[in-house]
């Protein structure tokens, strides 16, 4: 997927369409389904692929055997998925580093270089 510049707000908007409008931005294929449901499968294009255009969001519905009924839950996927990435971020809070924890990890790192300079070579001997 080619990485599109879109805020929250953005797929809000999205969400907010009616079934028309997000029909009319999509791209819309249909195939064979796979799966249960004997010769009916193997004759109707029954499945559907959309891509919404703006977004680049592709679902794919091929639950229902009417083309139409497949069409609607595929709009209704998108709307879904534009809903859930239009909310909007939870707001950071900023946390502090307790001083007790700061002082552990500077004598850790203290009794670490004691470590290593005690592995040192001497010299004079």
């Amino acid at each position: 997927m080619d990485e599109r510049n879109l805020t929250y707000r953005d797929y809000a908007a999205f969400a907010r369409m009616s079934d028309e409008q997000i029909a009319r931005d999509c791209e819309v294929q249909v195939f064979r389904a796979t799966g249960p449901g004997g010769q009916g499968v193997n004759t109707t294009d029954s499945a559907v692929r959309m891509r919404h255009v703006p977004t680049g969001i592709v679902v794919v519905s091929r639950e229902e055997r009417s083309q139409l009924r497949n069409k609607e839950r595929c709009i209704e996927k998108i709307r879904e998925i534009c809903r859930r990435r239009g909310r909007p971020p939870r707001p950071r809070k900023k946390t502090r580093v307790p001083a007790g924890q700061k002082q552990r990890r500077l004598e850790d790192k203290r009794a670490r270089g004691q470590v290593k300079q005690l592995r040192r070579r001497v010299d004079g001997e």
